[in-house]
């Protein structure tokens, strides 16, 4: 296994994009409602991406084995987990909404995603996009030069094992390594393995990205060959963040404050690089 070390300079570009990626984010979040399109949700991506000069990560990826994806976000609505296409499905109210954006800058990458509910939303919905979440960040917390990524692993499945409610977690969906491509080596599974895992170290950048469902973890694929839905129609969501191992501690390139808020909560070292 060969897993790409960023020097300090790669490591600045990640961010760079990563900043791209937190602003599609949170503009196409801001755009959704209740009667809007994933396809013009979508479009309000492009329009991000097209300012920032930058490339999309989604855009024709897999091209070389099918049919490339054919948006710049994954939009998945309740029991569409993952992966699932833009198009003219219109959002309605109480709809969850999770959102997976990647955007290139000069040959590096920056992922994440999000989830959101639009209109009124159950309180079901909302333990689970805050439970994701949170599995996120426990995730984060577990990252460090000397560590392993079973640390990460393990942190995501503690933390959803010790909610109040059951949850089920992708398997067949994991994290990932990223810079000069979206998805490289190691895998960064949402649950512990019995087996070595790789070691983390200073220059590794990391794709975290928990998604949780109300029901069971098994999926399905439908028939466009993208998008990923529930076998029991359980709702999901899914959030993600881009992390960088720095000398001196943690680099949330896809958070517009690097991660710092979080970071100290958590009483973690925040490792942003000078420019």
């Amino acid at each position: 296994m060969s897993i790409e070390i960023k020097s300090p300079e790669q490591l600045r570009l990640m961010r760079r994009a990563g900043l791209v990626v937190a602003e599609g984010l949170r503009a196409m979040e801001e755009f959704a409602d209740v009667g809007v399109t994933t396809a013009e949700i979508d479009a309000v991506g492009r329009d991000v991406l097209a300012a920032a000069g930058a490339r999309s990560s989604f855009l024709n990826y897999g091209a070389e084995y099918g049919t490339g994806f054919p948006g710049v976000a994954c939009i998945s609505v309740n029991d569409e987990l993952v992966h699932a296409i833009p198009g003219d499905r219109v959002l309605g109210d109480g709809d969850v909404v999770s959102v997976d954006f990647g955007a290139i800058v000069q040959g590096w990458h920056g992922d994440a995603a999000r989830t959101f509910i639009v209109g009124s939303p159950r309180p079901i919905d909302v333990d689970l996009v805050d439970a994701t979440r949170g599995a996120l960040w426990a995730g984060i917390g577990a990252v460090r030069s000397g560590g392993r990524v079973n640390d990460i692993s393990k942190a995501i499945e503690d933390h959803v094992s010790g909610l109040p409610r059951r949850y089920g977690t992708l398997r067949e969906y994991t994290g990932h390594g990223i810079g000069s491509q979206m998805h490289m080596e190691p895998d960064v599974p949402n649950f512990a393995r019995r087996r070595p895992t790789p070691k983390l170290e200073v220059g590794m950048a990391l794709a975290i990205e928990p998604m949780l469902t109300l029901g069971l973890h098994q999926t399905s694929v439908c028939e466009d060959d993208w998008t990923v839905v529930s076998r029991d129609g359980s709702r999901g969501a899914h959030w993600e963040h881009t992390v960088a191992i720095t000398p001196t501690g943690l680099w949330v390139m896809t958070a517009f404050d690097g991660g710092e808020a979080e970071l100290a909560a958590r009483d973690l070292p925040f490792g942003a690089l000078s420019d």
